[in-house]
């Protein structure tokens, strides 16, 4: 059985789709699984580009037999040395023993670290080489840091297609949609694509814009990225999401409101605000539990709204660990340009609001935090305390996403 899709007359996507890991890297949500793509050129020389992780390798075998019908493998272009997009070099040269590798310096370099064997197959490019298959044309484009420090694109003049490397990729198994015009992709993929964006390459903004600002040098038909659907047709909407990541910049007003709570009043309160700010006419709200949420899901919907609550009790004199750990995901991803309001809450001393202030002021880029730091103490009736409490903060909020 094969999985091939054909994307035009002589190219076909013959990766697979990996529904096994529910964690990509052992840190990141992926409860849609994620697609390893891998494409293959039919030309005069016929040419793959890029492997497939060790658990979809029997999906790229079986696809890569189907279309060859026989005929030789010539060339492996690979995009990075990233064992997700490259383990499989080792099987594809047991079956192909002919096969030449092209990629760049740095590639090479971890693949005879990784025990990959090159020597007397290597075809080393640079920026701005040429390649030509037969009626295939290709340039290659130096793509660094985007999730890999060795990444490089490669274009196809003759058919004007982008292999993007993990350029305008996203997570999300395609299963039989691999092309966007097969998928309503605001409906269905849009959460895979924000995910991947923020956690694997939002923290590269110098690079994402350096890449945004080649690829529109070049007329480009189709996108041909190493995760997640083969872009054809809404270019600009994919170039959005990159833009604004890659700037830090919010895609939307509106606020997420994410709270620790022990015993349950930090819990009443969270919703209680986001009924305040209802009320109000502020409706893009979403609630999250830090304790319930994934890390990776949190920071997604950070890379969407413009402003953040936090709502936190105090856990041995510090922040409570899963709060923390959010704050810490952010600082490591470089997230930048948010505006925060906090919520404290405790039963005898609760400082984390100072906390979580000092380490968004201290810690963090660009941050914006609200004066208004709301108290929460079950000594004092909730009703009493957060009647006007909640006024103040929500009018806040409010104030700070209209200017």
């Amino acid at each position: 059985m094969y999985t091939v899709r054909k994307v035009t007359d002589d190219l076909y996507w013959v990766g697979g789709n990996d529904h096994r890991h529910v964690m990509y890297e052992s840190a990141r949500s992926v409860p849609g699984g994620v697609s390893n793509n891998a494409y293959l050129l039919m030309d005069e020389k016929n040419v793959l580009f890029n492997t497939v992780d060790w658990s979809v390798s029997r999906e790229l075998i079986r696809n890569i037999e189907h279309i060859l019908e026989g005929n030789p493998l010539d060339y492996i272009v690979i995009n990075h040395s990233k064992p997700l997009n490259a383990c499989s070099i080792e099987e594809i040269v047991l079956r192909y023993p002919n096969v030449k590798i092209i990629s760049n310096d740095k590639t090479f370099i971890k693949m005879r670290k990784s025990g990959i064997s090159v020597e007397g197959r290597a075809d080393e490019v640079m920026e701005g080489d040429f390649r030509c298959f037969g009626r295939h044309t290709f340039t290659f484009i130096a793509d660094p840091m985007i999730n890999w420090p060795d990444a490089m694109a490669a274009f196809d003049f003759t058919n004007a297609i982008l292999f993007s490397s993990d350029s305008f990729g996203s997570f999300g198994a395609m299963d039989s949609k691999p092309l966007d015009d097969g998928v309503d992709f605001h409906r269905d993929w849009v959460e895979d694509v924000r995910l991947y964006l923020n956690n694997i390459v939002g923290k590269c903004e110098p690079f994402v814009q350096s890449t945004l600002n080649k690829d529109s040098d070049i007329d480009i038909k189709i996108i041909c990225p190493l995760h997640g659907p083969v872009w054809r047709s809404d270019f600009g909407y994919i170039d959005d999401k990159y833009d604004n990541c890659g700037r830090y910049e919010p895609e939307e007003k509106g606020v997420m409101i994410v709270y620790a709570s022990i015993y349950g009043n930090t819990e009443h309160t969270a919703h209680a605000l986001a009924s305040r700010l209802y009320k109000k006419g502020l409706t893009n709200v979403v609630v999250n539990d830090v304790s319930k949420t994934h890390v990776s899901n949190l920071i997604s919907e950070t890379l969407r709204l413009s402003h953040i609550v936090l709502a936190s009790v105090p856990y041995s004199l510090g922040i409570y660990p899963p709060m923390h750990n959010y704050l810490m995901d952010m600082k490591a991803l470089n997230l930048q340009n948010r505006t925060f309001a906090i919520v404290e809450s405790g039963a005898w001393a609760p400082g984390s609001g100072n906390l979580m202030r000092e380490f968004l002021k201290k810690e963090m880029k660009r941050m914006t935090v609200l004066d208004e730091t709301m108290t929460v103490t079950p000594s004092v009736s909730l009703r009493d305390i957060n009647e006007p409490g909640l006024d103040v903060m929500a009018d806040s909020i409010i104030e700070s996403i209209m200017n």
